[in-house]
């Protein structure tokens, strides 16, 4: 009886560790399938925050471009009594204006050269050198054009209303196209210093999940 009982114990004991190997090796597929999915998911998040970055330098090229171009062409005469005796207002009057096409012109230049780096973080979104690089330029130029938007809408602001304690007048009354042309380029930059900021949040905001 004792035999047989050992063996019996023996053959249990033979089972149950085999269940159990058993057991372990269907958990481990389970659990690396689990990790690849999860890896995948984080993966797919960062292209597609990486794709809409891509589409958000698109528009800041689209802004900064019609802002430079418009200031940089923005000039109007005005006759009076003959054609020999005429008022000029041109863009480049106001060293505030020049500053402006110039600030715009550098972003517009700057939004081109990024474009490659962001294609590079969509193809390969884990990396983060491209993306550390990005999020200071972009910074960079949220202060640029910021800057030269500011500076151009006191001067548009002094056009329209004038300043009576400096005895300035207002000249859109008499120049209203080049107001109206000044004044979307400044909508304009305003609008691509808008983006540049939305850029730089979700840079950070990629990087932050990063780690």
């Amino acid at each position: 009886m004792d035999s047989k009982s050992t063996s019996y114990e023996t053959a249990i004991n033979m089972s149950e560790t085999e269940s159990i190997k058993q057991k372990s090796s269907s958990a481990a597929p389970i659990i690396a399938t689990t990790k690849t999915i999860s890896h995948n998911q984080k993966g797919g998040w960062r292209r597609g925050v990486s794709i809409f970055d891509f589409i958000l330098r698109l528009c800041a090229l689209v802004t900064t471009l019609a802002a430079a171009t418009t200031m940089g062409t923005t000039e109007e005469t005005l006759p009076l009594f003959t054609q020999f005796f005429q008022f000029q207002a041109s863009y480049d009057d106001l060293p505030a204006f020049s500053y402006f096409v110039v600030a715009n012109a550098i972003a517009s230049a700057y939004v081109v050269l990024s474009l490659p780096f962001s294609i590079v973080c969509i193809v390969r979104p884990h990396l983060v050198g491209a993306k550390l690089v990005l999020l200071i330029l972009d910074t960079v130029m949220v202060a640029f054009t910021t800057a030269a938007a500011a500076a151009a809408a006191a001067i548009v602001y002094l056009a329209h209303n004038g300043n009576s304690t400096t005895q300035w007048v207002a000249i859109c009354q008499q120049f209203g196209d080049f107001c109206q042309r000044v004044s979307g380029a400044v909508v304009a930059s305003f609008i691509a210093a808008f983006i540049f900021i939305i850029l730089v949040v979700f840079s950070a905001v990629t990087l932050r999940r990063h780690n």
